[in-house]
């Protein structure tokens, strides 16, 4: 396991309450923006695509939250920002306290040695021409000291922790060798080989069948409840998140749009756009009395010029004229952690 980039709070003095709150977070989102330049050739900058346009949210130790929204969204930009690889135009990713975009060399590799990576297509996220032993060891041989027969101790313990056995037999396998399922389970043991305190998963079911889907959704809330691993889980489809986030983030055009705790956000959704969501989610909640002909019509707007206002207006049933459609709305409070950026809860 890497040494932690995060100072140890040694101190026995009693903290406040904003304090306490504070020491809890593990990762903060402030005001972030990232912008895509586009360019045509020997005219310069032609405009930007605003992927991420004013995010705000904040993860504790250990919690496991959602960012649910359809295709285009800006849920992959946001998350390939958070594991820094792509570059904020605007904003603020604290991690531990420490700004992620201030931190360089060992220290971003140890950052990034903390952070695991499910990715949606399991075989794409594996090198052919590496076996299952060599996947899983190449980030030990990296990260780590650790002498031969302890990689293989972490790595069979990793494989176990999946659920892969007998372990001996899929260590010589290659990513071809191995079903959807398998390969997603050796993803996952990757991700959590250096001990990871955050992981991020992209989409991890998608891809996968039915049948499977639970399996891996099942492990991956075992191994976040076993080791305390916050998880940021990335996903269009609000009928898997139930069962495994506290917290909903509902995306939309690069903003945030509605957030609350699961429970909350599935009984009484309040954005228009996530009741859309709802309506077309494989097993929408019996309480959401929701039907097809309430999907909006419409597409997701150009997110190079994207609409004044609030950006849902375009395709909103309860647009209110000279309102939704001039000022951005901010968040209003629906009830306790539970917001929803929607000019019809102004009071």
């Amino acid at each position: 396991m890497t040494d932690s980039i995060i100072p140890e709070n040694v101190s026995t003095a009693p903290v406040s309450t904003a304090e306490k709150a504070k020491s809890d977070v593990l990762l903060s989102v402030e005001d972030l923006r990232v912008w895509f330049e586009l360019r045509r050739f020997g005219f310069g900058i032609a405009g930007y695509v605003h992927a991420v346009d004013g995010v705000n949210f904040q993860l504790a130790y250990g919690e496991a939250i959602a960012i649910v929204g359809e295709s285009g969204c800006g849920k992959s930009s946001l998350m390939r920002t958070i594991l820094g690889l792509n570059k904020i135009t605007k904003g603020r990713i604290t991690y531990g306290g420490q700004s992620i975009a201030d931190m360089r060399g060992e220290q971003l590799r140890k950052y990034r040695s903390q952070v695991g990576y499910v990715q949606q297509d399991p075989y794409g996220a594996m090198a052919p021409f590496m076996s299952v032993e060599r996947i899983l060891e190449e980030p030990l041989v990296i990260n780590t000291t650790k002498n031969r027969e302890e990689r293989m101790k972490r790595i069979e313990r990793a494989l176990t922790e999946v659920k892969v056995s007998p372990v001996l037999d899929f260590l010589p396998k290659f990513p071809h060798m191995l079903s959807g399922g398998q390969q997603q389970r050796i993803v996952i043991a990757r991700s959590m080989i250096l001990d990871p305190k955050l992981m991020v998963a992209d989409e991890p079911v998608s891809m996968l069948d039915a049948s499977v889907r639970v399996e891996i959704l099942k492990l991956l809330r075992s191994l976040q409840e076993k080791y305390k691993v916050a998880v940021i889980y990335i996903t269009h489809d609000l009928s898997t998140v139930r069962y495994f986030s506290r917290r909903i983030f509902v995306m939309y055009a690069g903003n945030l749009v509605e957030k609350a705790r699961t429970e909350d956000l599935l009984r009484n959704a309040s954005h228009p756009y996530t009741k859309a969501l709802l309506t077309g989610t494989s097993e929408p909640d019996a309480n959401n009395a929701y039907s097809y002909k309430d999907v909006p019509p419409g597409e997701p707007p150009n997110l190079i010029k994207p609409p004044a206002g609030c950006r849902f207006h375009p395709r909103c049933p309860f647009i209110i004229k000279g309102l939704c459609d001039v000022e951005v709305p901010p968040d209003f409070e629906i009830e306790s952690e539970h917001t929803a950026a929607c000019w019809l809860y102004k009071k």
